[in-house]
């Protein structure tokens, strides 16, 4: 589902179930090493999605290691996400040339707790959403989705920690929302990067939004 929110020059891996078959370098281990099956179930799933993806890419296996503010390190000349929730992992990743920016992320479809979208939401945020029709999918846990793709998106460019109160997203019904940053805005691709575009869409008990700047 997640590749038909992203350009063809996108690669995407997924995976519904965990793959702890996967064997990890030993870097990849040692960050892990005192990790409970949880959370090493989510790092060894989504970094074979991730390799899988590279391998489309050309590049082959590598450790892939957290860094600054625990985003994912990516070979040379690659740009990525990575996301995992409960059922779900996936990685994207595309060649630098190609794509200058990249965010994605994973949420079950379920409203958030009422004290996580206070934190989450600006008020021109929940003006927005509820002007949103009934019946679809948890508004409010999209919105923490798209701020989520847009931290990531942003991060790599920016260089600093973003609060989710430093973006103001808009979702609309029709599978796409915006981003306009409430910060001071580094150059992406010879402008001030002041927004995001993305797309959404939920299915499979999830919600996934993405973003993609290409030149």
């Amino acid at each position: 589902m997640i590749e038909s929110l992203l350009p063809s020059s996108v690669v995407c891996a997924h995976s519904f179930a965990d793959r702890l078959d996967t064997l990890l370098f030993p870097e990849e281990e040692a960050v892990i090493a005192r990790a409970v099956a949880k959370r090493r179930a989510e790092f060894t799933t989504v970094r074979a999605c991730a390799r899988e993806a590279l391998a489309k890419l050309g590049h082959p296996p590598a450790p892939l290691l957290p860094g600054e503010r625990g985003a994912p390190g990516w070979p040379e000349g690659v740009v990525g996400s990575m996301t995992h929730c409960q059922g779900y992992r996936a990685a994207v990743v595309a060649r630098a040339g190609e794509v200058a920016a990249l965010g994605i992320d994973a949420e079950p479809d379920e409203p958030l707790p009422d004290d996580v979208l206070e934190a989450v939401a600006r008020p021109e945020d929940l003006t927005a959403l509820a002007a949103l029709p009934s019946g679809g999918p948890a508004w409010d846990r999209l919105l923490f989705s798209a701020k989520e793709s847009v931290y990531k998106a942003w991060f790599p460019v920016g260089r600093r920690l973003l609060d989710f109160q430093d973006a103001s997203v808009t979702i609309l019904p029709d599978g796409t929302f915006t981003a306009r940053m409430l910060v001071p805005a580094p150059d992406l691709l010879g402008r001030p990067l002041t927004g995001f575009s993305g797309r959404w869409a939920a299915g499979n008990g999830l919600v996934l939004t993405t973003i993609a700047v290409e030149p």
